[in-house]
């Protein structure tokens, strides 16, 4: 590590490092890179330097990790098959890293407009204006200022407010839920979660052990009333995963007296609430209520992360609660999250200062443009085989086939043609969606949409004809 450049931090240097050595693997069978304590002892850095090394290496598809057993990676090759095996995940997250595919799989809203630059500017003014020894001193749950930062933005009034004692930052947002599961006796326990759910979520609590209840959502983006009441009534639920606002990947939005209706249900019954705000900013139109504006603090987890949002350089996730502070301090302590805080003071600067406010209409506006787009191009192309929800935010199109078609086939085919789409089965462990795609809209030009568009219309009439 003492050879890279001086203005590195040590988690560049550790990704630099494993670039190096994914690059060099020379097989085409997988393959596990080393522990996180091998290389934390081989480069002598810390192992949540490591992770966070790794985190931004899955973030881009370069490497995945298997429960229990670690990360592996697999070499870019443009002439190898891409297709790995028969794990859809394992073979999705091989193939967004091949340097010719159009990836229309992602959601990463921060490629159309990042705060990166503007962070790390800030970053080195802050460098200049901090002494060395007090850029070392470690604060295990999070940067005071920006701990504070955050809490006054959840804070919407005297009643619903939150101090910087509250709030938990870690490396990322696994990591986050992995402590919030151990001190909230996850594992094991009942979870109803809105169904389709992030994959990553979802497999995370089922490698946690957690048994998870999955509650579809409707079109409208409403939960079955009838149907909550009854799992609640007749399951001991431990805690219900909502999401703050828009729903992902549908890209629904709960109406308003919807959200009342869940809200006191929930309060009937007693249940823990962790709302997920990943892309509660994203909504093109902000809710009139959030599920943290209905639900009793005492009851109430919320968790996010500030990479959707500001980009890859703040990969940090955090949560919020009330309660089991005495815990969460332990189990932050003992994971030993080492982030950098000069980084941390620059992420609360650009919300003190108005700056993420104002890059936050802009990638709004941007994002709502670029989806109106891909709709136009679905009605016209698509009008009698996909069906899609007009989403009420974020960077991706959820589309459902008209009529019954394999769609993984479909995938393969398109995979063949180096085209990326995320089938709808990944957003679920019980076997659900299996009618439904995910595209982005964010990481191609406008040419590449169209191309991309009219390569799955092809693969979807091929399917259909046979």
């Amino acid at each position: 590590m003492k050879g890279g450049r001086q203005t590195d931090f040590a988690y560049q240097a550790v990704y630099r490092y494993l670039t190096n050595l994914i690059s060099e693997v020379g097989t085409e069978a997988r393959v596990k890179l080393p522990s996180l304590r091998h290389l934390a002892e081989r480069l002598n850095v810390s192992i949540s330097t490591i992770q966070y090394a790794y985190s931004l290496l899955e973030k881009e598809g370069r490497v995945y990790s298997v429960a229990k057993s670690g990360y592996y990676a697999l070499p870019v090759s443009s002439n190898g098959p891409y297709i790995s095996g028969n794990d859809l995940l394992e073979t999705v997250y091989v193939s967004t890293r091949r340097p010719d595919m159009l990836v229309l799989s992602g959601d990463e809203p921060a490629l159309l407009l990042s705060l990166d630059s503007p962070l790390l500017l800030l970053e080195r003014e802050l460098v200049r204006q901090y002494p060395r020894q007090l850029q070392s001193l470690s604060q295990p749950c999070g940067e005071l200022e920006l701990r504070t930062a955050l809490a006054a933005r959840y804070t919407s009034s005297p009643v619903r407010c939150w101090h910087a004692d509250d709030v938990y930052i870690g490396a990322d947002l696994r990591g986050v839920l992995e402590i919030l599961i151990a001190v909230f006796g996850l594992a094991g326990a009942t979870v109803v979660v809105e169904s389709p759910c992030d994959w990553g979520i979802l497999r995370l609590l089922q490698a946690a052990g957690v048994r998870v209840i999955e509650l579809p959502l409707q079109d409208n983006g409403c939960l079955d009333l009838d149907a909550l009441s009854h799992l609640l009534e007749t399951e001991v639920v431990r805690l219900v995963m909502l999401s703050s606002g828009v729903s992902m990947p549908m890209g629904s939005l709960m109406p308003a007296s919807d959200r009342r209706h869940v809200a006191q249900l929930l309060e009937l019954q007693g249940c823990w609430v962790l709302e997920n705000d990943i892309y509660g900013e994203l909504a093109f139109e902000q809710p009139q209520w959030r599920f943290r504006d209905l639900v009793g603090a005492e009851r109430l987890i919320v968790f996010s992360t500030f990479e959707k949002i500001i980009g890859p350089e703040a990969p940090y996730g955090y949560l919020l609660s009330r309660h089991s502070s005495a815990e969460l301090q332990r189990h932050f302590l003992l994971r030993a999250f080492r982030l950098s805080p000069i980084r941390q003071k620059a992420i609360a600067r650009l919300y003190t200062s108005g700056r993420f406010d104002q890059h936050l209409q802009v990638l709004r506006r941007m994002l709502k443009e670029r989806m109106q787009h891909m709709t136009q191009l679905l009605h016209e192309r698509f009008a009698d085989s996909l069906q899609f929800i007009l989403p009420a935010g974020g960077a991706t199109v959820w589309v459902r086939s008209l009529r019954p078609v394999d769609l993984r086939r479909v995938f393969q085919r398109l995979l063949k043609q180096r085209i990326l789409v995320a089938p709808g089965e990944l957003f679920s462990i019980h076997g659900l969606h299996s009618q439904n795609l995910r595209l982005s809209h964010t990481g191609s030009g406008t040419q590449d949409l169209d191309a991309a568009l009219s390569c799955l219309a092809d693969a979807l009439r091929l399917e259909m004809l046979e």
